[in-house]
């Protein structure tokens, strides 16, 4: 009877609270973030091949002071402290009583979506950046930017006890515009891809600078007018979203400010530091969608006793 009772009290020990969770599910969606702008930045500095091979750094494990080197094996070290962090979510999802199992898979698809992008990392400097492995590289971080954003608000609605409530047309016209935002990422892609900014000095272009751009084009209009049927829709139900109606002001203001930078960067020849500014704001236009889509399923999902 003693020795069930100190199990017992060892588990509550080593139980997580939700709160907990929701911290760390948060700190993995933050270094998820990060690592996507930490990639970014390799390739727009054409440091792509700083190591020309991996898991080392040329003929040591620690990189020679080049300027390349340093900033490729600095991603490197970026992405080994976000396999960390995500690992410690997906523990302690694991030790929250009662938290459903939807929510357990997703947060520990976390850590193997970070293990998947060191594998694929090192294929992509294996076969010398070729363009197509860089934009799955860079697809797949999106991925996981989006499982984290996932997580973190189903941590917060099950930390909060969230009440359930009568669907929105504003679910659907959500749902829809998360394909309709991936697109605008692809063909965002694309774009780089056809630039100037191909990852380093003797990488090969993928396809016409002009295609890309008129294929980008189009996604935006496509992508603008679901936006604002989903904007019109909150409106309509405004009493009932008003945290969803915050995030969707906010989703706008950056993508009014995506439009600003591309515009400037095309008029001054894609300088990298302006590049990199709108790969982080598309990156946060993309999180922002998948949480407005995630907000508003969750909100008219059936809750299990």
């Amino acid at each position: 009877m003693e020795a069930g009772a100190s199990r017992l009290s060892r588990l509550r020990v080593q139980a997580a609270s939700p709160k907990t969770f929701l911290i760390l599910s948060s700190a993995a969606l933050v270094a998820l973030f990060l690592i996507v702008v930490s990639g970014a930045t390799v390739r727009l500095t054409g440091s792509g091949l700083g190591c020309e091979n991996w898991p080392r750094c040329g003929s040591t494990f620690l990189p020679e002071k080049d300027y390349h080197a340093l900033i490729e094996f600095g991603n490197r070290g970026v992405g080994f402290l976000v396999g960390l962090v995500t690992l410690a979510a997906a523990i302690g999802a694991t030790r929250v009583e009662r938290l459903p199992r939807w929510l357990l898979v997703a947060a520990w698809a976390l850590p193997v979506t970070v293990l998947l992008q060191g594998i694929l990392g090192g294929i992509t400097v294996l076969v010398d950046l070729h363009p197509l492995i860089v934009m799955g590289h860079f697809l797949l971080s999106l991925l996981a930017l989006a499982v984290a954003v996932v997580v973190v608000l189903g941590a917060h609605d099950f930390l909060n006890h969230a009440e359930t409530h009568p669907p929105i047309a504003a679910n659907w016209l959500a749902a829809v515009l998360v394909p309709c935002t991936l697109a605008l990422v692809v063909t965002g892609t694309l774009v780089t891809a056809a630039g100037p900014h191909s990852g380093g000095e003797k990488i090969r272009r993928y396809g016409l600078l002009p295609d890309a751009l008129h294929l980008h084009v189009g996604a935006v209009a496509i992508f603008a007018i679901v936006f604002v049927g989903l904007v019109a829709s909150l409106h309509h139900a405004r009493p009932r979203v008003p945290r969803e109606r915050e995030l969707a002001g906010l989703v706008l203001a950056a993508l009014l400010l995506q439009m600003l930078i591309g515009d400037i960067q095309w008029r001054t020849h894609l300088p990298w530091g302006l590049v990199l500014v709108h790969v982080a704001l598309g990156t946060a236009v993309w999180a922002g969608m998948v949480a407005l889509a995630t907000m508003l399923l969750l909100r008219s999902r059936p809750r299990l006793p």
